[in-house]
């Protein structure tokens, strides 16, 4: 099935790092899904906006706990959402991710880096986010593959938005309520995340090594000033 689908390769140079490899293999993301969006903007975060680009401040590393690929896109495809009762404070836009990783490390995107995905309560309007095919029944079994590939990933996202601050795992969201980041208006609308988890966290943030990014201590912190 991924062969069926039309892949565009982008050669994406990041300085002594070598060639970062970005497929795009777009999802369908119609004029309706983003006026839903739009509602979703101005039902959960209190904003009126005419479209639904972002100015991108953290990134936020996922697991899919979908054990393919191609499952894993048929999930993000869709335009509607169902099948996810923990979600019905949502609306009715699907869950969306701007970047799935393969369990081979290629790294593919499915819309534009700057159109808003959800796919972190709370955070989607400031949040680039990055999807990892894995963690079926909540087990950790991202490879080797996907670190390295979500490290070129992230320190390309940090050369091309300058603006970028934060790093988190999907499992560090709540960190962030009460931050000024944090824009959900819904205080019932939470979902608990223990992906991708501290072990592909740690890796990815020792081996983007950025002085710039913040986690969660950071985040902490900034609360109580």
């Amino acid at each position: 099935m991924k062969k069926t689908l039309l892949l565009l390769l982008s050669p994406l140079f990041l300085n002594c790092a070598g060639p970062m490899k970005i497929i795009d293999t777009p999802v369908s993301f119609s004029k309706q899904r983003q006026e839903m969006t739009c509602r979703y903007v101005q039902r959960h975060y209190g904003l009126h906006v005419e479209d639904i680009h972002i100015l991108p401040k953290l990134i936020v590393l996922h697991w899919t706990a979908i054990p393919t690929f191609e499952r894993s896109f048929s999930v993000f495809n869709r335009e509607v959402l169902r099948g996810r009762p923990d979600l019905q404070g949502a609306g009715q836009v699907n869950v969306a991710i701007q970047f799935l990783v393969d369990r081979d490390g290629s790294v593919h995107r499915l819309m534009p880096e700057t159109w808003m995905a959800r796919h972190c309560i709370g955070l989607n309007y400031n949040a680039i986010g990055v999807e990892n095919v894995g963690g079926e029944n909540g087990r950790d079994d991202l490879t080797d593959a996907q670190i390295e590939a979500n490290i070129k990933l992230v320190k390309y996202l940090l050369q091309k938005y300058p603006q970028i601050e934060y790093l988190i795992g999907h499992h560090e969201y709540r960190y962030f309520e009460g931050h000024p980041l944090w824009l959900e208006k819904d205080p019932d609308y939470r979902t608990e995340k223990i992906d991708p988890g501290d072990r592909f966290m740690t890796a990815v943030r020792r081996g983007v090594a950025s002085p710039r990014l913040k986690g969660v201590e950071e985040i902490i912190a900034e609360k109580k000033k």
